[in-house]
C-alpha cells in the first residue's frame, strides 16, 4: 500500500493544466476510424488513455509517439475497415474505452471480450445489454460482470436509450452508427444527464467529418455511410483537473491555471459558475483561470451535469462558510468508488461535518480541518480533492493508495509541489 504524506501549506503559482482525458478518448477513437495517418497533439498518457490506446490496437490500428514535455502527439494511422487482431481487450478501469468500443467492435463480425480490473468489472452495461437484445448479437458475461463476450454486427435503425444513466452509451453509439450503409436515429427516454460529454462528443465527430444531427438533446439524427477524415487535432486541457487547483487557490494563494479553452465545451467548465456562486475569487483571463484566497460561502449545487467535480465541491464546501447541499449526484455511486460515500467518510475522517443522503452531500462548513489518515478508496478524484483540502488542515494529511492518480494525472503530485506543496512518499 502506497501512502503520502502532506504537509499543510497554502499552494501558489502557475500550473499548465493537462489534456482533457475525456476529448482525448475520443479523439483517439475517431482518428482509430479514419483511412489514414492523423496528428492528435496534447496527450498525457495517463492510465486510462493508456488502455484505449492498446485497445484500439487490437483493431488494427498503429500509432507513433512524438515526445515533447508533459503533452506529446500521436501519429495514429487509422482503418477505416476494422480487423480484429486481438480476440481479448482490457479496458482496465477506464468506464470510457469499455463503453465507446463496444459499439465500435460491432463494426466487424469476429467475436471478441471485454475485461477490465478494479470497479469497472462491476459498472453497468444494461443499456448495451438490451440493444444486444434487440438486435440479435450474441453476448455473455459473468452474472453481469465483465468480462463481456459479444459476437455480431450493429445495425441501422433506431436506438433507445435511458439519458440519466451514462452519456458514455450515447457516445459510443455516435462514434459507430455514421459508418453503416443506412441512417439511424437515437432516441433518448429521459431526460439527458452530462450534456456537455455529448457535446464533446459531436464536436470531436465534426472535426474528424462526422455530421450528427442534434434535437434538443431528445433525439440524434445520424446519416448512414460516412467517413471518417484524417485531420490534426490538438487536445484542450481539462477542466475537470483545473477545478482541483482552482480550489487550491480559494483556499490558499493565488493560482493561475493555464491551457484552457474560454470556450470549451466541456461541461465541467461550470466551475467556474460554481465558484462565482460560493463568493469566490476567479479571473477570467483569456484562456487562463486564476483563482485568489476567498471566503466562500454554502449554497446548493446541482451536479446532474457535472459529476464529476462532486468530490473537490465537497473539499471547498467543507471548508466554506455556512452549509452547501449537492444534489442529483446519485450517478455517482457507480463510478470507480461509491463517490458519495467516499468523500463523505473520508473528509469526515480529517474533521469535516459531511452527511451523505442517497443522491447527494449536506456539508457544514468550517474554518479549518484536523487532518489524519484517509483513504483513496482507488479513486484518483478522491485523492486530488483530499490533498486540496490538507491545504487548510491543522495537522499533516496522509493518504492511503494516493498513486490512483494515475489514472486520469499522473503528474499531479508533480505540480501540487511545484505549487509550494510539502509532500513526503
Amino acid at each position: 500500500m502506497k501512502s503520502i504524506k502532506i504537509i499543510p501549506r497554502s499552494l501558489k503559482g502557475c500550473v499548465e493544466i493537462p489534456s482533457s482525458k475525456s476529448i482525448s478518448h475520443r479523439a483517439i477513437i475517431c482518428a482509430s476510424l479514419t483511412d489514414g495517418i492523423s496528428r492528435v497533439e496534447n496527450i498525457i498518457f495517463s492510465e486510462d488513455i493508456t488502455a484505449t490506446l492498446e485497445a484500439v490496437k487490437a483493431f488494427g490500428v498503429t500509432y507513433d509517439i512524438d515526445n515533447k514535455g508533459e503533452g506529446s502527439t500521436l501519429l495514429i494511422k487509422g482503418r477505416e475497415k476494422l480487423n480484429l487482431i486481438e480476440k481479448e481487450i482490457d479496458c482496465r478501469e477506464s468506464g470510457s474505452t469499455l463503453r465507446f468500443l463496444i459499439p465500435v467492435s460491432l463494426l466487424q463480425y469476429s467475436e471478441v471480450t471485454f475485461t477490465g480490473r478494479g470497479k469497472l468489472v462491476e459498472r453497468p452495461l444494461d443499456v448495451y445489454y438490451k440493444i444486444f437484445q434487440e438486435k440479435g448479437i450474441k453476448y455473455k458475461n459473468d452474472s453481469g460482470r465483465l468480462p463481456l463476450t459479444i459476437k455480431g454486427t450493429l445495425k441501422s435503425g433506431i436506438y433507445e436509450v435511458a439519458g440519466n444513466i451514462s452519456s458514455q452509451f450515447i457516445s459510443g453509439l455516435m462514434f459507430a452508427l455514421p459508418l453503416l450503409d443506412e441512417d439511424s436515429k437515437i432516441v433518448l427516454t429521459t431526460h439527458l444527464e452530462s450534456k456537455g460529454y455529448v457535446d464533446l462528443t459531436l464536436d470531436v465527430l465534426k472535426g474528424f467529418g462526422i455530421d450528427i444531427v442534434n434535437d434538443d438533446y431528445r433525439e440524434f439524427y445520424i446519416k448512414g455511410g460516412q467517413r471518417y477524415i484524417p485531420t490534426d487535432y490538438r487536445v484542450e486541457g481539462d477542466y475537470s483537473q483545473a477545478a482541483f487547483w482552482l480550489v487550491a487557490g480559494l483556499l490558499g494563494e493565488e493560482i493561475k491555471c493555464s491551457g484552457l479553452n474560454a470556450n470549451s465545451l466541456q461541461g465541467d467548465r461550470v466551475i467556474v459558475d460554481i465558484i462565482r456562486k460560493m463568493k469566490g475569487k476567479i479571473i477570467v483571463d483569456g484562456d487562463f483561470l486564476t483563482t485568489q484566497n476567498s471566503i466562500t460561502e454554502g449554497v446548493e449545487i446541482d451536479v446532474s451535469q457535472c459529476p464529476d467535480l462532486t468530490p473537490i465541491i465537497a473539499s471547498l464546501a467543507a471548508l466554506s462558510r455556512g452549509t452547501t447541499r449537492i444534489v442529483n449526484a446519485k450517478r455517482l455511486r457507480i463510478k470507480e468508488s461509491d463517490r458519495l460515500k467516499a468523500i463523505a467518510t473520508e473528509l469526515n475522517k480529517l474533521g469535516a461535518d459531511v452527511v451523505e443522503f442517497e443522491d447527494g452531500l449536506f456539508i457544514k462548513g468550517k474554518e479549518k480541518l484536523d487532518g489524519g489518515v484517509v483513504d483513496s478508496w482507488n479513486d484518483h478524484r478522491i485523492v486530488m480533492a483530499l490533498a486540496v483540502a490538507s491545504i487548510r488542515c491543522r495537522e499533516p494529511v496522509i493518504i492511503q493508495n494516493y498513486d490512483a492518480v494515475k489514472k486520469s494525472y499522473p503528474n499531479f503530485f508533480d505540480h501540487f509541489k511545484k505549487l509550494g506543496g510539502e509532500v513526503y512518499e
